[in-house]
């Protein structure tokens, strides 16, 4: 059996072990310690937010984003609707309302029209939203202009799902940076990965000590344990951090291989029609692709699909995803006012995720292109 070339594997740069090393000599085995300082200084020094604290995953990043906005039952979140479960989980978790909103075509994210229809329905009908929580999609940047512009209108806090976004940036700002709070994820098929992890950015240093305070149980400054109010056990540990800080040394490296990888992608496909890519929409925006993503619109590659691909792909042992399901489209929160014009579904219709690692060899890459040549006809 051919071997398996996956859509996004880890990919180690080499000196991940020795801050493993350190903190095993040293015996700093214990959750905290100095490679969870150094993580969080060199996500500083990356993404030039002033404080980062590094969690368990980007989920409680989420998470702890909407307790410390004082986030609480029966108030409204407006999230995009195109994005992975992780992105809304959280706001039921504190007993909110999701609100979704659709995506724009240009760069597959959230749309500002979707935006500031929720927002003034919401206000409308007396539930003015507590908080906004667009997401990067694949590495690509949201339109932070227009929704900080319209956010800022309606003084709304922003949560910027950047967890799939690492590396890209838009007029040359890092993305995590652009809102109250940044939140990135580093699970084990991200542009850099911890094994599992996340991390939440903000430029409010007392949010983010509040947010480390809350993240460690909520143990009060006392020589016995004390808690005067509800914490949870988010923090990350020394040994994943230690993997983190040697996959920071080689970010750029990893970032300009799934660049290079996208634009192979292109030239690879430029003459298939039917076939589209998700593209930067002008200058400003710098992707990381962490993935390759793809629109198939079987209307004019003679009936192929999405599926066609990908099932096809698959008979190779070759890993491809489609693009996300909708939440507005899970039975679970089916029953969530939604706002947009169908363009999510329409992508999730006809999207495709191929293979897109930082790893991948020449030879997978001759693997990808004789499958899909077969598959497509060229």
């Amino acid at each position: 059996m051919k071997s398996k070339i996956w859509l996004s594997s880890p990919h180690m740069g080499g000196n991940e072990m020795s801050y493993v090393q350190e903190a095993y000599t040293t015996n700093w085995i214990a959750p905290l310690g100095p490679n969870v300082n150094g993580f969080e200084a060199d996500l500083q020094n990356y993404t030039q937010v002033d404080h980062a604290a590094a969690l368990c995953t980007g989920t409680a990043a989420i998470h702890l984003a909407l307790v410390l906005l004082k986030v609480q039952a029966g108030d409204t979140v407006i999230a995009q609707s195109f994005t992975f479960s992780a992105t809304v989980n959280p706001i039921t978790y504190v007993g909110a309302i999701p609100v979704l909103v659709d995506s724009e075509l240009d760069t597959w994210n959230m749309c500002p029209v979707a935006l500031e229809e929720a927002i003034k329905a919401g206000i409308a009908e007396g539930k003015k939203p507590k908080a906004i929580i667009p997401v990067h999609l694949y590495g690509m940047p949201a339109n932070m202009h227009a929704i900080n512009k319209i956010a800022a209108y309606y003084n709304v806090p922003v949560i910027e799902d950047a967890a799939e976004a690492l590396g890209a940036s838009l007029a040359t700002k890092k993305m995590g940076g652009w809102g109250t709070f940044g939140v990135l994820s580093f699970n084990g098929n991200k542009i850099i990965t911890t094994s599992g992890g996340g991390a939440l950015l903000s430029n409010d240093e007392q949010l983010i000590a509040k947010s480390r305070f809350l993240a460690t149980q909520a143990r009060d400054d006392a020589p016995h344990y004390q808690h005067t109010q509800i914490g949870y056990n988010y923090r990350m540990s020394n040994i994943v951090a230690g993997i983190g800080r040697g996959q920071m040394e080689v970010i750029d490296a990893r970032v300009a291989k799934r660049r290079e990888v996208n634009a192979w992608y292109k030239d690879l496909l430029k003459d298939i029609k039917g076939i589209t890519f998700q593209t930067e929409p002008s200058a400003e925006y710098y992707s990381n692709y962490w993935l390759t993503a793809i629109l198939v619109d079987p209307k004019k590659t003679g009936g192929i699909t999405r599926e066609t691909i990908r099932l096809a792909l698959e008979k190779e042992n070759i890993e491809c995803r489609p693009l996300w399901k909708p939440m507005h489209l899970q039975p679970v929160f089916a029953h969530c006012n939604y706002y947009g014009t169908g363009v999510s579904e329409k992508l999730f219709e006809q999207g495709l995720c191929l293979p897109s690692g930082s790893n991948m060899s020449t030879e997978d890459m001759e693997r990808i292109a004789e499958a899909l040549k077969g598959v497509l006809r060229f």
